[in-house]
């Protein structure tokens, strides 16, 4: 064999290996390296809650942004109700509110807010810097149908789901970019459980176990209409059991969407919004 022929088969078997150490090897190294670093919220996934009972408590019947629900309290602050976006610089703007922040005498808040059912659609592509194509072909259609079934396909992956022997790329881009997502997603309370949420109307999850007192606890539920989020403080909360799930679940079971010509704008019309009765939230007594 010429000297020539054998440098030539060194070269080609030499860029063989350079080929497949970048297009194979590394990136299933770097896919065991990523599920090696994540921390460890990232490995928590949804359970089916195992207190199912509601609140028989007194409390009262709220609806805000189309939305009724119950709460299992009757000390609302009314005065330190506060909604958003402000329109403090801008009056005449009367910029649809879709957040609302409820202070009750105990020191308890619940921040609820409102997304509508196309919104988290354009929301992640700009969030990632991406056209809308692309998430799509990432992620599949199915998955992106809803925004409950991305947050179920994004809660219940782990680093253990990572395939590190695929031999696709967009396969390994995925995974890591569901496990990145899933990373930043999750509040803290997340920490102490994710609990799979439903109603009549509605699915959704709860982030954060009552049993484990903590400052926020997380519930978010979708419909094809919207979603809606509520966060329930308690740092302030002179309660010393704090929040229970049954209370959660009163919240949880009650809710609805307002019935056609109870609707209730959330719109303001006069003011900021700030530290008055809300004129876009109906209050109404709890039977």
């Amino acid at each position: 064999m010429s000297l020539l022929r054998r440098v030539l088969i060194t070269t080609v078997v030499g860029l063989a290996i350079v080929f497949v150490g970048i297009n194979w090897i590394v990136p299933v190294a770097l896919s065991f390296y990523v599920a090696e670093r994540a921390p460890a919220l990232a490995r928590i996934v949804p359970i089916a809650l195992k207190d199912k009972s509601v609140s028989p408590a007194a409390g009262r019947t709220l609806s805000y942004f189309g939305y009724d629900f119950e709460v299992p309290w009757s000390d609302l602050d009314e005065t330190q109700t506060r909604f958003y976006p402000k329109n403090n610089f801008y009056p005449k703007n009367n910029a649809e509110k879709t957040k609302v922040d409820l202070h009750f005498h105990s020191g308890l808040r619940l921040v609820v807010s409102t997304i509508g059912s196309q919104e988290w659609v354009k929301a992640l592509p700009a969030d990632l810097g991406v056209a809308p194509h692309v998430v799509e072909s990432a992620f599949g259609r199915e998955t992106m149908k809803s925004h409950y079934s991305f947050i179920k396909a994004l809660y219940e992956f782990t680093p253990d789901n990572m395939n590190h022997w695929t031999a696709s790329q967009d396969g390994h881009s995925r995974e890591e970019l569901l496990l990145a997502l899933k990373s930043l997603a999750l509040p803290k309370s997340a920490e102490t459980g994710i609990f799979y949420l439903q109603n009549q109307h509605y699915c959704g999850f709860q982030e954060g176990n009552p049993r484990v007192r903590q400052d926020g606890i997380v519930i978010n539920l979708y419909s094809d209409q919207g979603s809606i989020e509520m966060i329930v403080y308690q740092a302030d909360y002179q309660n010393f059991v704090g929040v229970t799930q049954p209370e959660i679940n009163r919240i949880v079971q009650s809710l609805r969407t307002t019935p056609t010509g109870e609707e209730i704008s959330s719109k303001q019309t006069a003011g900021d919004g700030e530290n008055r009765k809300p004129r876009n939230g109906e209050i109404r007594p709890g039977n």
